[in-house]
């Protein structure tokens, strides 16, 4: 609509304003009217995350094998000078050191795999990988940086106002995907039997921690080929809106993405206002858009859900069937190992 409102106020300085100077100036002046009287967008009156439940293979089950996470651990970092970051390490039951396993890596990791929290990833991957839906694999659950005297991020304090998070997480550089395969990888590679293979390689988050995830795979596509999204912030934090037109741009590259937004994910800026570059939604959507039209294996789900990460307790585990589609099976009718659970003797 602002688009359209620019192009006829274009058309009408043009007709009074025949001077290019004063064109600029007017429409500028038009323009900046006009943007100063667009509303905020109304807000739903229902609860708009009510209706959103654990999927079955969200929870834990009974009889299914339960990895194992060991942590938390330390890791010092060279790209951010005095900050550590706070990491976990998810091991399934069906890990075995004699054979590559897959592996996923979880921004905010404290919220992804906390067991009262809405993603409850752990039981996620004990349910997929006992029926073979997915690989067996190695997830870590990595926190922002801060500095030793900082806190640890909780689940009510991510640690937007208590670490590095805002720079690393939303920045549109190379310096956090450094963190991650220059400083963790080589740690997990020393600890556990770890597929060298970038499409064996999974990343993702929420909010900051989701455009963080997109950022590692997009600037080390030698390294992660798969992202999960959940209402990224690919808004105008710190340019992170720029993205739709950095894909239409750029080369195309080797990745598989799904994003998950919802529709009253914030919607306008803080003060209330309206700025399209501040949408979540439209930003999510507009990289969406630019991801299809240049041929990428992109997959999307936009639901109801304000900000956070209810619409994940229903889709967490489908998006990592989704990414993960291509694991390799054994056809072989008398196989009666792959036609078993994972982990039985």
């Amino acid at each position: 609509m602002l688009v359209g409102r620019l192009a006829m106020i274009g058309k009408a300085v043009r007709i009074f304003s025949p001077r290019g100077r004063g064109t600029a100036l007017a429409l500028l002046l038009f323009a900046t009217a006009a943007y100063a009287q667009t509303p905020p967008p109304a807000a739903p009156a229902a609860d708009v995350n009510q209706f959103y439940e654990f999927a079955p293979d969200s929870l834990a089950k009974i009889g299914v094998l339960k990895g194992t996470i060991d942590g938390p651990f330390k890791l010092p970092s060279h790209a951010y000078p005095g900050t550590l970051h706070d990491y976990w390490i998810y091991v399934p039951a069906q890990y075995d050191k004699s054979k590559p396993a897959a592996l996923m890596v979880f921004q905010d990791g404290q919220a992804f795999m906390n067991p009262e929290g809405d993603v409850r990833a752990p039981d996620v991957l004990d349910n997929l990988i006992v029926r073979r839906e997915i690989p067996v694999m190695i997830a870590v659950f990595v926190n922002p940086g801060r500095t030793p005297e900082q806190p640890p991020a909780t689940l009510t304090e991510w640690g937007d106002k208590t670490s590095n998070r805002p720079t690393e997480y939303n920045t549109l550089d190379d310096k956090y995907a450094s963190v991650v395969v220059d400083e963790l990888l080589p740690v997990v590679y020393s600890r556990y039997n770890v597929s060298r293979d970038p499409a064996m390689h999974g990343i993702g988050g929420s909010s900051s921690g989701a455009i963080a995830a997109f950022t590692v795979a997009w600037q080390r596509p030698d390294a992660f080929r798969k992202v999960l999204s959940n209402v990224g912030s690919f808004v105008n934090l710190r340019g992170g809106d720029a993205y739709a037109d950095i894909v239409k741009k750029s080369k195309k590259k080797p990745l598989r993405i799904f994003l998950v937004d919802g529709r009253n994910d914030n919607r306008q800026r803080r003060d209330g206002t309206y700025d399209p570059r501040w949408d979540w939604f439209l930003q999510n959507v507009r990289l969406e858009t630019a991801l299809e039209a240049k041929g990428y294996d992109v997959n999307y789900s936009w639901g109801m859900q304000r900000h956070g990460q209810k619409m994940l307790k229903t889709v967490l585990p489908e998006m990592m069937r989704w990414l993960w589609r291509d694991h390799a099976v054994s056809t072989d009718p008398n196989d009666l190992t792959e036609r078993s659970f994972a982990g039985e003797p």
